[in-house]
């Protein structure tokens, strides 16, 4: 009975992680949207008041550097929340975790 209750503990922490770690990505996301809308607004408006058309504020670099700089930051924070991990996933952590256990293992064997 005991190892049961352990077990549903032990889900229910690993399901808490989890929805905190969404929760974390969605509002990453959410801040990453509205600030970029700010600071785009603000280079635009400048840009404008400069004599640069609405086209041409828009298009130029500075507008949009912190939307593809940040964005990139957004896409591997999404990757790793949504556990995608094309070279060190969830399968090769579960082996060196194993690995490494084994080895304690073996290094406690020989002193008994």
């Amino acid at each position: 009975m005991e190892l049961m209750d352990y077990n549903n503990f032990e889900k229910k922490e690993r399901a808490k992680k989890r929805v905190e770690e969404l929760k974390g990505f969605y509002i990453h996301f959410m801040v990453y949207v509205l600030v970029n809308i700010m600071i785009s607004t603000v280079i635009i408006v400048s840009h404008m008041h400069n004599g640069d058309s609405f086209l041409e504020s828009i298009w130029d670099f500075g507008t949009i550097s912190t939307w593809i700089f940040w964005g990139i930051g957004i896409f591997f924070h999404g990757m790793k929340v949504f556990s995608f991990n094309p070279f060190l996933g969830r399968d090769w952590e579960e082996r060196q975790l194993k690995k490494y256990m084994e080895e304690d293992k073996k290094q406690a064997e020989k002193y008994k």
